[in-house]
C-alpha cells in the first residue's frame, strides 16, 4: 500500500506541475500577442511622426525663405507700392479706367 500512495502522490504532483506549465504557456502567449500588437501601434505612430517631421522641416524652410524676403529691399518696395501707393520719381503708372 505504501508504494501505491507514493505513486498516486507522484501522479498528482506531475499533473499539477503540467497544469501550471500549461497555464504559464497560455499567459505568456497572450502577453506575446499583446506586445506584438503594441509594437505594431508604435511602428505606425513612428511613421506618422516621421511624416510630420518632414512636413514641419519643409514648413521651416518656407518660413526661413519668407523671413529673408521680408528683410529684402524687394519686399519694402512691394509694400510701399501696394499699400501706400508710393512710386519712384522716374516710374510711369498706368491706371485702368
Amino acid at each position: 500500500m505504501g508504494r501505491r500512495r507514493g505513486r498516486r502522490k507522484n501522479k498528482a504532483g506531475r499533473a499539477s506541475i503540467a497544469c501550471i506549465v500549461m497555464l504559464l504557456l497560455i499567459v505568456m502567449s497572450f502577453q506575446i500577442v499583446r506586445l506584438y500588437d503594441k509594437n505594431q501601434e508604435y511602428i505606425a505612430r513612428e511613421q506618422e511622426l516621421l511624416e510630420q517631421l518632414e512636413e514641419e522641416t519643409e514648413r521651416q524652410g518656407q518660413i526661413e525663405d519668407y523671413e529673408k524676403y521680408i528683410g529684402s529691399k524687394d519686399y519694402i518696395e512691394d509694400t510701399a507700392k501696394s499699400k501706400l501707393g508710393l512710386i519712384y520719381d522716374n516710374e510711369i503708372v498706368f491706371k485702368e479706367q
